[in-house]
């Protein structure tokens, strides 16, 4: 089993953004959806099914401490989120931004369902923060 990692991003990201408004996991889905369509990419499934997922995928990143309820202070409205750090850390990794990040997504695949489990994420993690301060070229 591997896990759609677009989707994920984009659930993160959906919480660092949310303040102040409600937090929509089955808009993610739709959203990524149509961003593989747009692509020319095949589609996991109908859209129905990525909303389906992206709301499975709220509750496992809330479980596994990469999503929190977002305080009142931080724009919470009772129903919204924001990012721990093991989800900030989770976002940088898998972000298209990051530039290994399909390095690090082939990783977390390579740990099927446990990806996600705090204590396969954290390991992947730390040998990932080491590997890139170690390929740093000295100045």
């Amino acid at each position: 089993m591997s896990y759609d990692w677009d989707l994920i991003e984009r659930l993160l990201l959906r919480a660092q953004e949310c303040a102040d408004q409600p937090y929509k996991a089955r808009e993610c889905g739709e959203e990524v959806a149509e961003q593989h369509r747009l692509q020319g990419e095949p589609v996991d499934g109908s859209a129905d099914h990525l909303k389906k997922m992206a709301g499975d995928l709220e509750g496992d990143l809330l479980a596994n401490g990469y999503i929190q309820e977002r305080p009142r202070e931080h724009g919470g409205t009772g129903n919204n989120f924001e990012l721990t750090e093991r989800g900030t850390e989770l976002l940088t990794l898998i972000s298209r931004s990051f530039p290994d990040h399909l390095v690090f997504r082939q990783l977390l695949d390579e740990q099927g369902e446990a990806a996600l489990l705090p204590e396969s994420f954290d390991l992947l993690a730390e040998r990932a923060t080491r590997d890139r301060v170690n390929d740093r070229p000295e100045r």
